[in-house]
């Protein structure tokens, strides 16, 4: 099992502060990065191997391996998406397929989150794919929802739903079984290919839709955020002093 961390992307609605700085090295609190986060969630529940795929800045995550792997105890592998400022992170997630053909521990790196997400995942476990999924808060339209089927598994996963309608949103972080592997990587291509602008989660969509080998997984009440401008920013120094 390893750790698998997207950091591709430019964070462009967090100019200036990520001009030349991907979002996952904003700092938190006490001198911590949301990868610093992520880096220690991994390490809570086991995970010392840690891929993480870089694009937009790529050398500000590189110089800073050997003090992550210090500071951390992991190993550091880098992903390079030469593409990461014209697509968007289905293709991403596909350049690492051989990381999570090991069975992975997927993480977004712009949400920040406390480490009983993970646990979650790994105690549920299972063949397929496994999201982390929160069913308790209010749902915006920016929101990433998802529609359940009665026995939990995905149906839909889309932005482009009824709040009122959705069974919860996907938090980005995700269980990646090696027995699911193959198949997931087959169906990120597939949605690369027919449009480089998708998500992951299309991908996760496509996967469903063939194999129905996607379950959802509740979070509970936990306090999280995905950083995507200077208010969630603000949010997630604020929770993040709480664990």
């Amino acid at each position: 099992m390893k750790g698998l961390v997207l950091a591709a992307g430019p964070g462009r609605r967090l100019h200036p502060l990520t001009a030349a700085l991907p979002k996952t090295l904003l700092p938190l609190n006490d001198g911590r990065t949301i990868l610093d986060l992520s880096l220690a969630n991994l390490c809570a529940v086991g995970i010392e191997d840690v891929a993480i795929v870089t694009g937009f800045a790529a050398d500000e995550i590189e110089r800073r391996v050997p003090d992550l792997e210090r500071g951390h105890g992991v190993r550091v592998e880098l992903v390079f998406n030469d593409r990461a400022e014209e697509w968007n992170n289905a293709y991403s997630l596909w350049l690492a397929r051989d990381v999570f053909g090991q069975g992975a521990l997927l993480l977004n790196g712009d949400t920040v989150h406390p480490h009983s997400v993970e646990e979650t995942l790994l105690t549920a476990g299972g063949p397929g794919v496994l999201l982390a999924v929160d069913d308790s808060k209010a749902l915006g339209e920016e929101a990433m929802k998802v529609l359940a089927w009665e026995d939990g598994r995905l149906r839909t996963i889309t932005k482009n739903v009824d709040p009122s309608e959705a069974d919860g949103e996907y938090i980005g972080v995700a269980l990646i079984a090696s027995a699911a592997a193959g198949a997931l990587a087959d169906a990120l291509e597939t949605t690369w290919r027919r449009d480089p602008s998708l998500y992951y989660e299309d991908g996760f969509q496509e996967l469903a839709d063939r194999t129905g080998n996607v379950h959802l997984a509740s979070i509970g009440s936990v306090q999280w955020v995905e950083v995507d401008d200077q208010a969630d920013l603000d949010r997630a120094r604020e929770i993040e002093c709480r664990y």
